[in-house]
């Protein structure tokens, strides 16, 4: 079945070519789920991203985003993910290092300027830091933030929160808390909770066999009664639109003019009359004699 999207590259061969490339800056690969990852020397991983751009038949040009993942258990519990797209080949790589908290990773800034805000990202959530990066500030979290959110060791309770604050027209710091609304529960439900009736509740009473249901109608008189000039008027004209009303006078002039005679045509045009009929159209569903004719 064919279909729309872009034709992708196979990952075949990838990495063969990569590690004839790459020589001994890759430590590990692996190919799966379609996706082709190289975990390279932390200290190449410049080097590593240069060869796997600029090498005829790799040509993976475009860096599409830095991602950190923490794994507190391992000896180096931080990993730098760098998501590398072929445009000419339309496939995809990962490369991936390892690195602690006090290891800086080497810069790709000398290669893809984009570089610089999605390490600052990194640095802002995992406090991986980047040696070249001339301007690795925090960029989702304020200046005066402490701390990484997106370590798994980061507190979620017991610490100071952020946020802005419209009345004072800045950004505060106080207590965590959890408001009191969250902790309160009823454990009541919509349907059960009010203590009024709602409409059709009575279907949820219980009932004899052979009961009517819907109930029965009763003979009381009606809560809204027709007012005395509602309803048809005797010899009122019947409403007709101002089409309708130009359709019926031109199908009445139309039928006047066709009964006329061809000398009473001739005068009403100023013409004069002949022996020679009026030409029929070109057509074999009008005659003489028909009416589209006269």
């Amino acid at each position: 079945m064919t279909h729309s999207a872009p034709r992708m590259a196979s990952d075949e061969g990838v990495i063969a070519a990569a590690e004839a490339a790459l020589g001994a800056l890759v430590i590990e690969t692996k190919h799966e789920a379609h996706e082709v990852t190289l975990t390279v020397e932390r200290d190449g991983v410049a080097e590593a991203c240069r060869l796997l751009r600029d090498t005829p038949g790799l040509e993976y040009q475009q860096l599409m985003e830095i991602a950190g993942v923490d794994y507190p258990d391992h000896p180096e519990r931080f990993e730098v993910n760098y998501h590398l797209l072929s445009l000419t080949r339309n496939r995809r790589i990962r490369v991936k290092v390892r690195t602690d908290e006090a290891t800086p990773v080497p810069t790709v800034t000398t290669l893809w300027p984009v570089a610089g805000w999605l390490e600052r990202e990194v640095f802002d959530l995992y406090g991986v830091t980047f040696s070249g990066n001339s301007d690795l500030r925090r960029i989702l979290t304020d200046y005066g933030f402490e701390g990484h959110p997106l370590r798994k060791d980061f507190p979620m309770t017991g610490y100071t929160e952020m946020r802005y604050s419209e009345a004072e027209k800045r950004v505060v710091y106080e207590p965590v808390s959890l408001a009191q609304d969250f902790r309160s529960f009823d454990f009541l439900t919509p349907w059960n909770g009010p203590e009024y009736r709602l409409p059709g509740d009575e279907k949820a009473e219980p009932q004899a066999p052979g009961a009517p249901s819907p109930a029965p109608a009763t003979t009381d008189a009606p809560k809204v009664q027709a007012g005395a000039g509602a309803g048809e008027r005797k010899g009122e004209k019947p409403y007709n639109t101002d089409n309708e009303d130009r359709a019926t006078a031109g199908k009445a002039e139309a039928s006047a003019e066709a009964r006329k005679s061809n000398e009473d045509k001739s005068a009403q045009v100023g013409g004069k009359a002949t022996d020679v009929d009026e030409p029929v159209p070109n057509s074999p569903n009008v005659t003489r004699d028909s009416g589209e004719a006269q």
